[in-house]
């Protein structure tokens, strides 16, 4: 780990992230890199560059990925760990974190989060605001759990899922990679097919392109 971070997005995502390096107080200073030429800072915290300058920071930066989007953040991730990049883990100290919970690089865990015994999660996922993951969960890569959203027990969430605001997923249910879980909507069967899925019970919410 090195004594300085450098946070990729500047808004949205990439602030509360910035808050949680913030109040870990491990680096010793924090930049952003950032797209919008008209953002110079940040909640004080200085823009140095845009995204493609992230290479030419890696000797002396760790280096978080702060985009929300699970798509681009997977993209611009990978691209760094193929260059060499010290990608951190960063945890909010309000967060609650159980015995054997394995998290992996470029995973952020926000304020008041519960992550319960067991549980393992890989890298570059979000585990936002007030949700919790109950014991012996297992989520993959680049999955974002939104606010407020609960799992019970020996849940899987596939790679580059994302679940919406408040919603539930029952104990001993399985997502697949790469589905939408709308806000509020209680899963209690496994989602076995990619799509989005709403309501309660969760249901996969068809398309003119599935009716066809």
């Amino acid at each position: 780990m090195k004594n300085k971070l450098l946070i990729i997005g500047a808004s949205g995502h990439g602030k509360v992230a910035a808050d949680i390096a913030l109040n870990m107080k491990r680096w010793h200073s924090i930049a952003f890199l950032d797209d919008d030429e008209t953002l110079y800072s940040s909640m004080g915290i200085p823009i140095i560059g845009k995204s493609s300058d992230a290479k030419t920071y890696i000797n002396y930066y760790d280096i978080f990925v702060g985009i929300g989007n699970n798509i681009i953040r997977e993209k611009l991730q990978e691209e760094l760990e193929a260059l060499g990049a010290s990608i951190p883990i960063l945890i909010h100290p309000s967060a609650v974190i159980g015995e054997q919970v394995v998290l992996e690089s470029g995973t952020v865990v926000m304020a008041g989060a519960i992550i319960n015994c067991c549980t393992k999660i890989e890298k570059g996922c979000i585990i936002n605001t007030g949700s919790t993951i109950d014991h012996d969960n297992y989520i993959e890569k680049y999955v974002h759990i939104s606010p407020g959203a609960h799992l019970a027990g020996t849940v899987k969430v596939g790679k580059g899922s994302w679940l919406g605001i408040g919603s539930v997923v029952s104990n001993n249910v399985s997502i697949t990679g790469k589905c939408k879980v709308g806000a509020g909507a209680v899963v209690v069967n496994n989602l076995n097919n990619t799509g989005t899925y709403v309501g309660v019970p969760a249901k996969i919410q068809l398309n003119e392109d599935r009716l066809k």
